[in-house]
């Protein structure tokens, strides 16, 4: 059956998009009268990115068994708690996952048709960097890794709650606090590496990039605004399903939400580990 395609009058531009695949979806004037995205069809298709973040876990845990007997080529300390060991070949190839998933990352926010399989790779790639911190960088203390899992559920549960009870609108307002947040983090961002540049003020910038608490209250801002972000995207998946989007559109908001997830569960695993660094101390 063909399906037949109308422009949509409603605006669907924003201040500020949640994430650079939804960015993109939010610039779709596709509709559909049939074959439509739904809810559970991005549901199944989230799930299934999910599933195989899991399986790029379990693909780093072979390899680390697999080259565990290789001779270390170099280690260093993580948050002054945690020391690693790697040898060469690991190291080559966690570089090679970081490479190809940026790589699959870039390719899906500008071709979105190819996310099915540069989202494959790009979450295989996430569960193997995040297998790499859990069970190499955080070796006899994984717990934290279950931690953050934990609290990534509450925050995305909670985020759910805010969303679909009508308590946070994604509204103007909404939108402007979204993009304080964000400048303000980019800006201090950038005026600590001008700072680091000035031989006058280098010491101080460096002091103060030092400051554990500073690192702390940097990491629950940039928490904060990952979980807004989330916000943002279940604005859009709803707006993809209500103003019915062609179904192969499923992909793209999936993939944006596994995107935020992972961020969220990112920054949660750099708050943790800071913290028990800073404890252990």
């Amino acid at each position: 059956m063909s399906t037949a395609f109308r422009k949509s009058s409603a605006k669907t531009g924003t201040l500020l998009r949640a994430n650079p695949i939804l960015n993109r979806l939010g610039k779709v004037q596709e509709r559909a009268e049939t074959n439509t995205a739904t809810y559970a069809g991005i549901a199944s298709k989230t799930t299934y990115f999910l599933a195989v973040t899991l399986v790029g876990m379990v693909l780093q845990m072979i390899v680390n068994a697999a080259l565990a007997s290789e001779p270390v080529w170099q280690q260093f300390t993580v948050y002054e708690s945690f020391t690693v060991s790697l040898n060469l070949k690991e190291t080559l190839i966690l570089g090679a996952v970081a490479a190809v998933g940026f790589i699959c990352e870039l390719v899906g926010v500008f071709v979105p048709r190819t996310i099915p399989v540069t989202g494959t790779v790009y979450s295989a790639g996430q569960g193997y960097l995040i297998s790499f911190l859990v069970f190499k960088v955080l070796a006899g203390n994984e717990y934290i890794g279950l931690e953050a899992l934990l609290l990534t559920v509450a925050v995305v549960a909670a985020m759910c709650w805010l969303y679909s009870s009508g308590i946070v609108k994604v509204d103007q307002k909404f939108r402007s606090v979204l993009l304080a947040l964000v400048l303000g983090s980019v800006g201090f961002s950038l005026i600590s590496f001008i700072g680091s540049l000035i031989p006058a003020t280098r010491e101080y910038v460096q002091m103060m990039l030092q400051n554990s608490w500073l690192t702390m209250i940097i990491d629950v801002i940039g928490l904060v605004i990952a979980a807004l972000f989330l916000i943002s995207d279940f604005n859009m998946v709803d707006t993809c399903v209500r103003e019915g989007y062609p179904k192969k559109y499923e992909w793209v908001a999936a993939f944006g939400l596994v995107f935020t997830v992972l961020w969220i569960y990112l920054k949660i695993l750099d708050l943790l580990m800071e913290l028990n660094g800073k404890k252990d101390k």
